[in-house]
């Protein structure tokens, strides 16, 4: 039995079907803890796409699972570490020292959410979006 849908999903949900507050689904992001697969090799599972390195994460191990079987390691587990959304957008994307973001249930069909490495997502020393004159990359 899957289990019921995290806050972050329905908040997600909402979002997707143009009735969400994209300050509470950014509120929730950063209050849910994310499952984060490992890529196999020690780092963490991402994609490059648009300029922007997208890591990603799940709502739940069912989320987790979908991933899995179409990206995972064949017939082994996937490793995974389960963080804090604020610590993901507030640690870690930062820390990759490129544009990254975070991409949350990529393989739920209806249910993916990005969250783009801009001011209000990230901090802003890692922001896109941020000025030129300040502490962010710049356009």
């Amino acid at each position: 039995m899957e289990s019921a849908r995290t806050a972050l999903a329905e908040r997600i949900a909402e979002q997707r079907a143009g009735v969400g507050d994209p300050r509470a689904l950014v509120g929730e992001m950063r209050r849910s803890v994310l499952l984060m697969p490992s890529d196999g090799g020690g780092g963490l599972w991402s994609a490059h796409s648009g300029g922007v390195r997208w890591v990603c994460a799940f709502t739940d191990e069912a989320a987790l699972a979908r991933f899995a079987l179409l990206h995972g390691p064949g017939d082994r587990p996937v490793d995974y570490a389960a963080l804090l959304g604020a610590r993901i957008v507030d640690e870690i994307v930062p820390g990759l020292g490129e544009p990254a973001g975070l991409a949350v249930d990529i393989a739920t069909e209806d249910g993916a959410m990005f969250f783009p490495p801009v001011t209000g997502v990230v901090p802003d020393a890692a922001a896109v979006d941020a000025e030129m004159e300040g502490t962010g990359r710049g356009r």
